[in-house]
């Protein structure tokens, strides 16, 4: 909640938290499954880290291609965690359309 314009809601459910820049989602936190974080990611490095981390997988339910989750029980190193985030963010900002990005100046 700490990045710019940045909110949350719950679109689908209760136990599903979503935080969103300008109405699209950029991180899924399943309240059910409170050691598990599901972030976008450009598709070439949602690879890499997958192949990297053994606590990063595709996001099931979730475009596999596009979507990684991170499991949060303490083997990913905290600034992979923090560095997902704020790439996933960034990643669904610059897709905005340019009248949405514009008002979140």
């Amino acid at each position: 909640m700490g990045l710019p314009h940045a909110e949350e809601a719950f679109p689908f459910d209760e136990n599903t938290l979503v935080f969103r820049i300008g109405g699209k989602m950029f991180a899924v936190l399943p309240l059910e499954k409170p050691n598990l974080l599901i972030v976008k990611c450009d598709p070439v490095i949602a690879l890499e880290l997958r192949e990297r981390y053994e606590g990063i997988d595709a996001a099931w339910h979730f475009n596999k291609k596009h979507w990684n989750q991170i499991d949060l029980s303490g083997h990913i190193p905290v600034d992979i965690i923090k560095s997902s985030i704020v790439h996933s963010y960034e990643l669904v900002k610059s897709k905005l359309p340019k009248q949405i990005q514009n008002q979140l100046k």
